[in-house]
């Protein structure tokens, strides 16, 4: 028998990865460019302060630029995944505990 904390991980996995692009285009990071006046262009606007006018390469902003761009990579897909699926198990673990 497969345990709910299993399909509650398994569920928070999937979703996650479903989700991840929404979550990027709604922040601003889109396949056009960082929208105006969104969270990406004020993430982007203090990067650009911090470092002294212009956003690193390899930074945060890049990265979630690239991956709203182009979509996430192969690694990014697992990482999500990974995190999503990790939420989702300690979320039906909790749920079992509770509801015993």
């Amino acid at each position: 028998m497969i345990s709910p904390t299993m399909i509650s991980a398994a569920v928070g996995a999937a979703f996650s990865v479903l989700v991840a692009p929404l979550v990027l285009s709604i922040s601003g990071f889109t396949s056009g460019g960082i929208a105006a006046g969104s969270l990406a262009s004020s993430m982007m606007s203090s990067t650009a302060i911090a470092n002294g006018g212009g956003v690193a390469s390899g930074s945060l902003v890049a990265i979630l630029q690239s991956w709203g761009a182009a979509g996430l990579t192969y690694v990014a897909t697992a990482a999500v995944a990974s995190v999503g699926g990790a939420v989702g198990g300690v979320a039906g673990w909790v749920t079992r505990l509770i509801i015993r």
